[in-house]
């Protein structure tokens, strides 16, 4: 069982253990020892972060800690995710590190790790990571002062990840479109408009001003209508929101309506589809993903395969049954042909390319089907897990197979906190409705 590393990285409040520069500095000094037993070594470390105050702080930190271990360090500054991982692959190096907590407010922070393949380490590398960080024993691997890493800023990571997304798209000119992109204030507020701008969009820029506390501020994939707004009175031709590490994405059409992750994995999917892109017809997603969604891929011809919630496990399914297409409703969309994680603004140049072939305005592509009602609720306890009780297991079980096809029903834990998450979604409203409050009733009969 593992202590701090979640679904994604270490994460939490900034200052505040695990987030502390005494953590970071055993972290870094713990991937250190475990990766650098990796074959082929580098003793090279990418580390990216996004613009939150505390980043300057880890990031120092987290270099100490490698350079300590003899590990050549690299900063990339402010940059997205995805070109962290695009990056460690491509410069060979043994790790890469993102410095980030995501959609999160400024306050809190995170550490992600990506593998030399630009993965995210597995669930065996971050338990030794763990266990070196307990331990805490750590000066038999300190080297010599000769062998003490180097620091280099890489003046040219711009640059690389800009030209990197542009090449994904060499056929396509965006002249005709007027195109709002909001960045989060996160990290890509630099390369993100660039992109668009270079592809021949007018572009008008939102979010593109961090200051170190007003990453996800009000802006971003998380507060949609400052987007959506801002298309509406400006008559652009769609939207982009990124998130604060710019791995996800949600877009709005010049109408206003809202493209959620869904969505746009799907009309990417039809995309790859029609074009034979698509690895066996299939597409991964989690068990979050709309029921209208499974079935318009199915009216398609095009497998789901559902997963835990978390993009580690969609990247997981990517490998195992070999897809190249996955995604989250949140907006992480992965495309495994072009990279490793999530890339908010790839996926948003899927979806324009898209339009651009069907020649059509983004209402019109992005109405492909209409979404099933869902009702979420999240139920506190203090002791004992409710979905651990046998009575209740069999009474959700039981309206599960009574409505069998029309409604699905999602009951699980949250990883964090002591919380009971419980979807209930299906074709009518007031049924789901009736529905999630008979589980509640029951629920209720034995929460502490």
């Amino acid at each position: 069982m593992k202590k701090y590393f979640g679904t994604d990285g270490v994460r939490g409040l900034s200052n505040t253990h695990p987030m502390t520069a005494d953590f970071a500095l055993k972290l870094g000094m713990s991937a250190a020892i475990v990766l650098g037993n990796v074959s082929n070594k580098t003793n090279r470390v990418i580390i990216g972060k996004d613009t939150r105050l505390s980043c300057y702080m880890l990031e120092n930190v987290l270099t100490a800690g490698l350079t300590s271990m003899g590990k050549d360090v690299l900063l990339l500054g402010p940059m997205p995710t995805p070109a962290v991982a695009m990056l460690t692959r491509s410069m060979r190096a043994d790790l890469g590190i993102m410095i980030s907590a995501s959609h999160n407010p400024y306050y809190d922070n995170g550490i992600k790790l990506f593998d030399k393949f630009g993965y995210k380490l597995s669930d065996e590398d971050e338990l030794k990571i763990e266990d070196l960080i307990d331990k805490n024993i750590f000066s038999d691997e300190l080297v010599k002062p000769d062998k003490i890493g180097k620091v280099e800023r890489l003046k040219e990571s711009y640059g690389r990840y800009i030209q990197f997304v542009k090449n994904m798209f060499p056929n396509k000119s965006l002249h005709n479109l007027k195109i709002v992109i909001d960045c989060a204030n996160g990290a890509g507020y630099k390369v993100a408009p660039t992109i668009l701008y270079e592809l021949g969009a007018t572009v008008i820029a939102l979010g593109f001003e961090p200051n170190g506390t007003n990453i996800n501020d009000a802006c971003g994939s998380t507060h949609i209508n400052y987007l959506k707004s801002k298309v509406l009175e400006t008559g652009a031709d769609l939207g982009l929101a990124l998130d604060g590490d710019a791995d996800r994405i949600i877009m709005v059409d010049e109408k206003g309506n809202i493209l959620d992750g869904d969505k746009i994995l799907a009309i990417i999917a039809t995309s790859m589809k029609n074009e034979g892109r698509l690895k066996n017809n299939k597409v991964a997603t989690t068990v979050m993903a709309n029921m209208g969604f499974e079935k318009y891929m199915n009216s398609q011809g095009i497998e789901v395969v559902r997963t835990a919630v978390g993009d580690r496990y969609v990247c997981e399914a990517l490998v195992k049954h070999d897809i190249n297409l996955g995604g989250e409703q949140s907006g992480h969309i992965i495309i495994s042909d072009y990279n490793t994680t999530g890339d908010g603004l790839v996926a948003g140049l899927e979806v324009i390319s898209f339009m651009l072939d069907k020649n059509q305005p983004a209402s019109k592509v992005f109405s492909l089907y209409t979404d099933y009602p869902q009702i979420l609720k999240n139920i506190t306890y203090s002791k004992k897990n409710p979905l651990e009780d046998t009575f209740i297991a069999n009474f959700i079980k039981s309206k599960q197979e009574e409505y069998m096809g029309k409604v699905r029903i999602l009951a699980r834990k949250s990883g964090t906190e002591n919380l009971i998450r419980i979807m209930v979604e299906g074709e009518s409203h007031d049924l789901i409705a009736n529905i999630l409050d008979d589980i509640l009733k029951h629920i209720n009969k034995i929460v502490d």
